[in-house]
């Protein structure tokens, strides 16, 4: 499970900006961020170290990837390709139009676990569901505007979905300025947020229970929760600003690891 929040072409200095939470097993091993790819494009983000993937990349020409996992009544295929392979595939090109081009011309949904992603960069933002088998993956261009992408369609609206809406409104106000700074402090408080969006327990369709505390922004849940955070801010011109959280959001500020860039050695910033 995972969450994203992007502000689309609604900021003056930034045409976009996405903050994100990766939730995952406490046990499963990461790297919160590192350089994913060096150059042509250069590209940043977390590293899965059991499958190798990554759960949100951005490169150094404004394209942002994120994903969120679509639940399976019989849970993840392990004998499918990672789906963490699509974010940093779509990094490496150049603009988010191209990047959706080639995923939807080169991506069999049939050899991955199905998943939603969100892509974008300056001049366009991008939906997609990988999945089910058999199907090509699904498009939608949206228009400027804020959306959140939980584990669930995009479209769809869950409880989740449109409570960390709500989230986001109340922290936009109170902000004080429209700039991209206050913008992305606002949206690291909601991060942050443990609050649930369903106070109680929830059974899905395939019998399983969901526990309230999933459906908050930070998940705190059985061997289970939000492992780290990142905020990415897209500048009119420029190279991307990039925070991580590189632990639980509540408890880890964010760090600016925008020199990534433009470091020699990924060990440069590591301490």
């Amino acid at each position: 499970m995972c969450l994203l929040i992007a502000l689309f072409q609604v900021l003056p200095d930034a045409p976009l900006l996405v903050a994100a939470n990766r939730d995952e097993r406490l046990d499963r091993p990461a790297v919160p961020v590192t350089v994913l790819r060096e150059r042509e494009p250069r590209i940043l983000g977390g590293r899965d170290l059991m499958s190798g993937g990554t759960w949100l990349a951005v490169n150094d020409r404004g394209v942002v990837a994120g994903l969120t996992n679509q639940p399976a009544p019989d849970g993840r295929d392990p004998t499918k390709r990672s789906r963490g392979e699509l974010p940093l595939a779509c990094a490496s090109h150049a603009t988010a139009a191209e990047a959706v081009e080639a995923l939807v011309a080169n991506v069999d949904p049939a050899s991955y676990n199905p998943c939603w992603m969100l892509v974008g960069d300056r001049d366009a933002l991008f939906a997609v569901a990988i999945g089910p088998a058999g199907s090509a993956p699904q498009v939608e261009q949206l228009g400027p505007g804020q959306y959140v992408l939980e584990n669930a369609p995009i479209q769809a609206g869950s409880r989740k979905a449109a409570f960390v809406a709500e989230l986001v409104e109340r922290a936009l106000a109170e902000r004080p300025d429209p700039g991209a700074p206050a913008t992305a402090a606002a949206l690291a408080t909601v991060l942050r947020d443990h609050r649930p969006a369903m106070p109680e327990p929830r059974t899905d369709a395939a019998g399983r229970v969901w526990a309230p505390a999933l459906s908050a922004a930070c998940v705190h849940a059985d061997g289970f929760g939000t492992r780290s955070s990142a905020i990415v801010t897209v500048p009119a011109a420029g190279l991307p600003e990039l925070e991580v959280s590189e632990g639980k959001p509540c408890e880890t500020p964010l760090r600016d690891v925008t020199a990534l860039w433009t470091a020699d050695r990924v060990a440069e910033l590591s301490g």
